[in-house]
């Protein structure tokens, strides 16, 4: 009776720690500062990458630097890293090495963020509520490696940890999803006003996630929008 007890509280912990739903609607709330607070996502793509989207919504109240998307492999902790830094606005790290894209200050209000980056020419694409800034080069016939741990609210300086509060996220997070390669314009701008293109490594309807210390899933604060039609 007791190994069957025991059984049962191991079952019940995991069902909670580990999830993989359709959410749709819904977002990851981040209420206040933390080392500890952060949501670990599986893609559904092994694969070495030779390009990627990524698109999101951040909502943001916080006046320090901090990390939006952090994917690391176990050769590069900065494989590709989404971060805003105070001062002087968004930076896209692919491979270890990053760029920047210039901006006075944190969005107040919910922003739709895409980075896109392809091998082949080494172009970064930065693209603000369907709005592109200049493209610019970065890491031209790097490849993305594979095994990453992919975690949101947190920046990682090692494989999977070495978190920082100081550059944890305090806000809102949702509607992730991630190619493994580079959206066009249309349907960037597609994918801001709702409509999602099949996401191939990580997909906001099927999302496989573990959720860490203080982190919420609450109703999405931006406009609702069909966000996984295909």
């Amino acid at each position: 009776m007791e190994k069957l007890l025991w059984c049962l509280l191991i079952t019940i912990s995991f069902s909670q720690a580990f999830g993989h739903e359709d959410m749709s609607k819904q977002a990851f709330v981040f209420p206040g500062a933390s080392a500890t607070a952060y949501v670990s996502l599986e893609a559904e793509s092994k694969k070495p990458l030779e390009a990627f989207t990524v698109c999101l919504y951040a909502h943001a109240d916080v006046s320090r630097s901090f990390s939006i998307f952090s994917y690391a492999t176990k050769t590069s902790f900065n494989e590709i890293l989404l971060f805003w830094t105070r001062g002087k606005g968004f930076s896209i790290a692919v491979g270890g090495p990053e760029v920047p894209f210039s901006a006075s200050e944190i969005p107040e209000v919910p922003t739709h963020i895409c980075a896109t980056w392809e091998s082949a020419t080494g172009i970064v694409e930065l693209w603000l509520d369907g709005k592109p800034r200049v493209r610019k080069s970065l890491q031209k016939g790097y490849t993305v490696g594979t095994n990453a741990s992919i975690i949101l609210g947190q920046e990682q300086d090692s494989y999977g940890g070495g978190f920082d509060e100081n550059q944890s996220l305090v806000g809102d997070i949702g509607d992730v999803n991630m190619w493994d390669f580079v959206l066009s314009p249309e349907q960037i701008n597609a994918v801001y006003v709702g409509r999602v293109f099949s996401p191939n490594v990580l997909n906001w309807r099927v999302l496989q996630y573990e959720t860490r210390g203080d982190v919420f899933i609450k109703p999405q604060l931006w406009p609702l929008t069909n966000c996984c039609e295909s």
